[in-house]
């Protein structure tokens, strides 16, 4: 199993059913070093299981102050897979380590974003 951190779209659970066939479980957890900022997405299969054009997206920011909360989902290695296709190009999967030291994935820009909040 896959430990995946979630603080956009794949929290909700019309998205999950969508591109797991289930509602994951999970639980709150933190990301330090990244800011959130936003990315339009053009892809109109994601739009349409999301219902949003703009997602949320991780920017690394590398400040421990920085702080994202969000959820950990246990995924099989094949929800990852399809996670993995969900996500549109802007966004790369990376290792990561919540604020308690929990390893997991996120997926973070692929490139710098210039306006992140």
């Amino acid at each position: 199993m896959e430990r995946l951190f979630s603080y956009g779209t794949l929290q909700q659970e019309n998205v999950q059913r969508a591109n797991f066939g289930r509602v994951l479980e999970g639980e709150r957890a933190v990301l330090q070093g990244y800011v959130l900022s936003e990315v339009k997405i053009e892809d109109k299969g994601v739009i349409a299981k999301s219902g949003k054009q703009y997602h949320p997206i991780l920017v690394r920011t590398g400040n421990k102050i920085d702080e994202v909360t969000g959820h950990c989902y246990w995924l099989s290695s094949e929800e990852l897979m399809q996670a993995d296709s969900y996500e549109v190009a802007e966004y790369r999967r990376i290792k990561a380590k919540t604020k308690d030291g929990q390893a997991c994935w996120i997926y973070a820009a692929s490139k710098e974003q210039k306006n992140a909040k």
